[in-house]
């Protein structure tokens, strides 16, 4: 099934389950718009949910052709970088361009770069931060829909490897949220609080990570 926007075609699944109360519409990653609904909801009513809600639709169409496209792209803490492959056994930078050697497992060294630049970058935070609290087990790992997690009751912090592609500033408010949980477990006012003061600019970056 196809949906026409404007002069283009998308892709439109329709699922229907008792389960579901209301209707909902999301974009997928491949730019395939998903409806959600109630088996009893008509073909009539879903096509006039979409049409009430074209320009939201257009909106998450838009975020997720960027976030596609960002993805294509290596950035590594937060600048973008072609990539180059040669017949060295070496990872280097130049000004626009990163140098991989063929021979490298490109995912094992950024996870070593990661585990070395996310720690220097928790202890410094924790060194600093207003409140007393236990020193975090730091793990690190792919996440596709958070940056980081903290289990309060283990005291471990995982952070998302992929804050490597990110400037150095999305690290440090992460730590910082993550850290303000040993305090808070929710994210209440005095949660926020905890992180505005350990992180002043925390709403600016907090935007600028939500861009992909």
């Amino acid at each position: 099934m196809k949906l026409q926007i404007d002069d283009k075609f998308y892709k439109l699944e329709i699922v229907k389950k008792r389960t579901n109360r209301n209707t909902y519409i999301r974009v997928k990653e491949d730019l395939t718009i998903l409806v959600t609904t109630n088996i009893f909801t008509s073909d009539k009513k879903i096509n006039q949910i979409i049409n009430e809600n074209i320009d939201s639709i257009k909106k998450m169409i838009e975020r997720a052709s960027k976030k596609k496209e960002y993805e294509k792209k290596f950035y590594y803490l937060g600048r973008e970088y072609d990539l180059v492959y040669t017949n060295s056994d070496s990872v280097s930078f130049g000004e626009k361009t990163a140098f991989v050697g063929k021979s490298i497992d490109f995912d094992k060294w950024l996870k070593t770069q990661a585990q070395d630049l996310f720690l220097q970058r928790l202890d410094l935070i924790y060194s600093k931060f207003s409140r007393r609290i236990p020193y975090p087990t730091m793990t690190i790992r792919k996440m596709k829909s958070r940056w980081g997690v903290c289990n309060v009751k283990t005291h471990r912090v995982t952070l998302n490897l992929n804050l490597m592609k990110k400037d150095i500033s999305c690290l440090d408010y992460v730590i910082v949220h993550e850290l303000s949980h040993l305090v808070y477990a929710d994210h209440s006012k005095k949660f926020w609080g905890l992180v505005e003061e350990n992180y002043p600019e925390y709403k600016k970056v907090r935007k600028m990570m939500k861009e992909y």
